[in-house]
């Protein structure tokens, strides 16, 4: 399928590689369906990649896994939050970080309160608000990954 995309223009899309979000994302309750995007040009799978929109096109969220900026990321999260996503294992999670990246890039920062939870198997994700009452909304990420870069 043909799906037009913010950053990518024109791309064809396989339907095992959507995304379901029954509620949407917060503030975007309305689109459902979404896609991981990164350029595949750049060597391995990058850390900062694209949570695109299927229906809308300008709609597209960069995101981050985890582990990259925060290695002992464990959120605490509500089980009836994940209701509908299917059985979540160690082996199908995937959990990413919504990023805001300023024009001042040194103030770019993760959110770790409000992750995005997919269960790769069943193609169904939430976003969800964790309890951890330690991790904040704009989690400061620049010099962490300026170290990441550097080793």
């Amino acid at each position: 399928m043909l799906v037009k995309t913010k950053y990518f223009g024109e791309i064809n899309l396989a339907e095992d590689k959507i995304i379901t979000m029954e509620r949407g994302m917060f503030g975007f309750e309305e689109y459902k369906q979404y896609t991981i995007l990164y350029d595949s040009e750049k060597e391995g799978r990058p850390n900062v990649s694209w949570f695109q929109s299927i229906e809308e096109p300008g709609l597209a969220f960069s995101v981050i896994n985890p582990l990259v900026v925060k290695e002992d990321y464990n959120p605490i999260v509500e089980d009836e939050l994940l209701q509908g996503l299917g059985e979540i294992t160690e082996e199908n999670i995937v959990v990413l970080l919504p990023l805001t990246v300023p024009q001042d890039i040194t103030q770019m920062s993760a959110n770790l309160k409000a992750p995005i939870v997919i269960n790769a198997d069943t193609r169904k994700g939430a976003q969800v608000v964790v309890e951890n009452e330690d991790y904040e909304i704009k989690f400061k990420i620049y010099d962490i990954l300026k170290q990441k870069k550097e080793v």
